[in-house]
Protein backbone atom coordinates (compact mmCIF):
# COMPACT_ATOMS: atom_id res chain seq x y z
CA UNK A 1 0.00 0.00 0.00
CA UNK A 2 1.61 3.19 -0.72
CA UNK A 3 0.59 6.31 1.11
CA UNK A 4 1.83 9.83 0.46
CA UNK A 5 1.70 12.64 2.85
CA UNK A 6 1.82 16.06 2.72
CA UNK A 7 2.80 19.27 4.44
CA UNK A 8 4.16 22.02 4.27
CA UNK A 9 0.96 24.23 3.44
CA UNK A 10 -0.20 27.68 4.82
CA UNK A 11 -1.40 31.10 4.73
CA UNK A 12 1.17 33.19 3.30
CA UNK A 13 1.30 37.06 2.01
CA UNK A 14 1.20 37.41 -1.73
CA UNK A 15 5.48 37.64 -2.41
CA UNK A 16 6.09 35.12 -0.19
CA UNK A 17 7.54 31.39 0.03
CA UNK A 18 6.66 28.26 1.13
CA UNK A 19 8.18 24.98 0.97
CA UNK A 20 5.80 21.93 0.11
CA UNK A 21 6.78 18.20 1.08
CA UNK A 22 5.48 14.39 0.19
CA UNK A 23 6.62 11.71 2.25
CA UNK A 24 6.13 8.17 0.47
CA UNK A 25 6.10 4.75 2.51
CA UNK A 26 7.19 2.69 -0.54
CA UNK A 27 10.78 1.36 -0.08
CA UNK A 28 10.97 1.64 -4.32
CA UNK A 29 10.59 5.37 -4.19
CA UNK A 30 13.23 5.74 -6.14
CA UNK A 31 12.10 3.95 -9.25
CA UNK A 32 9.37 6.40 -9.96
CA UNK A 33 8.47 9.47 -11.07
CA UNK A 34 6.37 12.04 -9.06
CA UNK A 35 4.26 14.61 -9.76
CA UNK A 36 2.99 17.70 -7.80
CA UNK A 37 -0.60 19.02 -8.67
CA UNK A 38 -3.32 21.44 -7.90
CA UNK A 39 -6.92 22.23 -7.41
CA UNK A 40 -8.09 25.83 -7.02
CA UNK A 41 -11.93 26.13 -5.53
CA UNK A 42 -14.24 25.60 -8.96
CA UNK A 43 -11.36 24.28 -10.69
CA UNK A 44 -10.45 20.94 -12.02
CA UNK A 45 -6.82 19.67 -11.09
CA UNK A 46 -4.03 20.99 -12.63
CA UNK A 47 -0.59 20.06 -13.15
CA UNK A 48 2.32 22.10 -11.70
CA UNK A 49 5.54 20.01 -11.88
CA UNK A 50 6.75 16.87 -12.20
CA UNK A 51 10.51 15.19 -11.36
CA UNK A 52 12.26 12.17 -12.82
CA UNK A 53 12.64 8.69 -10.77
CA UNK A 54 16.44 9.70 -10.84
CA UNK A 55 15.49 13.28 -10.25
CA UNK A 56 18.04 14.69 -13.05
CA UNK A 57 14.64 15.73 -15.08
CA UNK A 58 11.94 18.25 -14.06
CA UNK A 59 9.03 19.49 -16.08
CA UNK A 60 7.01 22.99 -15.32
CA UNK A 61 3.55 24.63 -15.93
CA UNK A 62 4.23 27.83 -17.75
CA UNK A 63 2.38 29.79 -14.89
CA UNK A 64 5.41 28.84 -12.35
CA UNK A 65 8.51 28.52 -14.04
CA UNK A 66 10.85 30.71 -12.25
CA UNK A 67 9.26 30.44 -9.41
CA UNK A 68 8.61 27.17 -8.37
CA UNK A 69 11.40 23.99 -7.91
CA UNK A 70 10.52 20.69 -7.56
CA UNK A 71 13.20 18.40 -6.13
CA UNK A 72 13.34 15.19 -4.25
CA UNK A 73 15.59 13.18 -1.83
CA UNK A 74 15.46 9.33 -2.65
CA UNK A 75 17.67 8.72 0.77
CA UNK A 76 13.86 10.09 2.47
CA UNK A 77 10.94 9.20 0.42
CA UNK A 78 10.50 12.64 0.36
CA UNK A 79 9.62 14.95 -3.17
CA UNK A 80 9.62 18.89 -2.44
CA UNK A 81 7.78 21.50 -3.95
CA UNK A 82 9.76 24.77 -3.15
CA UNK A 83 7.21 27.79 -4.18
CA UNK A 84 8.72 31.43 -4.36
CA UNK A 85 7.56 35.03 -5.25
CA UNK A 86 3.93 33.36 -4.62
CA UNK A 87 0.69 35.23 -6.11
CA UNK A 88 -3.03 35.00 -4.91
CA UNK A 89 -4.16 33.03 -8.27
CA UNK A 90 -1.46 30.08 -6.36
CA UNK A 91 -4.36 29.43 -3.88
CA UNK A 92 -5.31 25.94 -4.34
CA UNK A 93 -5.01 22.14 -2.63
CA UNK A 94 -1.95 21.03 -3.15
CA UNK A 95 -1.60 17.04 -4.26
CA UNK A 96 1.33 15.11 -5.02
CA UNK A 97 1.38 11.96 -6.53
CA UNK A 98 3.51 9.44 -7.77
CA UNK A 99 4.14 7.89 -11.78
CA UNK A 100 4.49 4.68 -13.18
CA UNK A 101 7.45 2.23 -12.64
CA UNK A 102 10.40 4.11 -13.92
CA UNK A 103 7.85 6.35 -15.97
CA UNK A 104 8.10 9.70 -18.05
CA UNK A 105 7.95 12.83 -16.54
CA UNK A 106 4.52 14.13 -17.83
CA UNK A 107 1.87 16.40 -16.83
CA UNK A 108 -0.92 13.87 -17.73
CA UNK A 109 -3.24 13.23 -14.63
CA UNK A 110 -3.81 9.57 -16.45
CA UNK A 111 0.27 8.54 -15.64
CA UNK A 112 0.25 8.86 -11.97
CA UNK A 113 -1.51 5.62 -9.48
CA UNK A 114 -1.21 7.19 -6.15
CA UNK A 115 -2.24 10.25 -4.86
CA UNK A 116 -1.78 12.11 -1.37
CA UNK A 117 -4.78 14.11 0.37
CA UNK A 118 -3.19 17.65 -0.04
CA UNK A 119 -2.09 20.11 1.33
CA UNK A 120 -3.69 23.78 1.02
CA UNK A 121 -2.14 26.59 0.29
CA UNK A 122 -3.41 30.17 0.39
CA UNK A 123 -1.89 33.30 -0.79
CA UNK A 124 -3.05 36.50 0.36
CA UNK A 125 -2.93 39.96 -1.52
Amino acid sequence: QVQLVESGGGLVQAGGSLRLSCAASARTFSNYPMGWFRQAPGKEREFVASISWAGSRTLYTDSVKGRFTISRDNAKNTVYLQMNSLKPEDTAVYFCARGGLRGSVTGRQSEYQHWGQGTQVTVSS
